[in-house]
């Protein structure tokens, strides 16, 4: 497991693309020994041309988004390779979508395996963290003092090296969504900076937004 702390993302807060992730909402899903293009399938996304770096998914993302009159229907999601604990892990991104925190999906994705994810809605906001192992739901949670899942408690003694604080009120001098960056670290191996963002080839799919019976 790596030492990784809140601190190692600080750069967040002065990325101009993570500030467009927060500000329309992201999921960002890492799932180990699943390759992009298989995520995409159980993912029941319809294939697209690869995006040659960020600037150009979010490009991709916001073509999708104004061709629909109304409410989109659909959302991208990029997908790529990266090192990490115990091997290679895909990493799919999406902005306004909510591919991260369907259950069902994550629940496929993660089968025999390890999948984590955190998001944000944009507006309010609302973030939310998830680690699934095996299929089974271990440990969720918005804010951290209030988790659910099948071991709600696994992760406070990592939760608190980080820099989240699983019993009471958050330190004011904290970022806890740079402290659930690192968090999600420590479950995978996956050091995120900026410049992996930016320079990554993402593989791409169009995936349908979930039935109202998902909810």
């Amino acid at each position: 497991m790596t030492s990784a702390t809140a601190a190692d993302y600080g750069w967040i807060r002065s990325s101009s693309l993570f500030a467009y992730g927060l500000e329309i909402g992201y999921t960002m899903t890492l799932v180990r020994g699943l390759p992009p293009a298989e995520l995409l399938r159980v993912a029941g996304a319809e294939p697209r041309e690869t995006c040659e770096g960020l600037h150009e998914l979010i490009h991709e993302h916001t073509e999708i988004m104004f061709g629909y009159e109304n409410w989109p229907e659909s959302f991208l999601v990029g997908a790529f390779t990266v090192p990490g604990e115990g091997g290679e892990w895909t990493l799919a991104l999406e902005f306004g979508g909510d591919l991260g925190t369907r259950p069902t999906l994550m629940e496929a994705l993660s089968a025999g395996t390890r999948a984590v994810s955190h998001s944000s809605n944009g507006g309010k906001p609302m973030d939310f963290f998830h680690w699934y192992e095996d299929g089974e739901l271990r440990t969720t949670f918005e804010w951290p003092a209030d988790r659910t899942g099948s071991t709600p408690d696994e992760l406070n003694a990592v939760m608190r090296e980080v820099g989240l604080n699983p019993t009471g009120d958050e330190d004011p001098d904290v970022d806890s969504k740079a402290a659930v960056l690192a968090l999600t670290e420590r479950l995978t191996g996956v050091r995120v900076t900026d410049q992996l963002f930016t320079d990554a080839v993402y593989q791409t799919g169009e995936v349908p937004e979930a039935p109202a019976e998902e909810w």
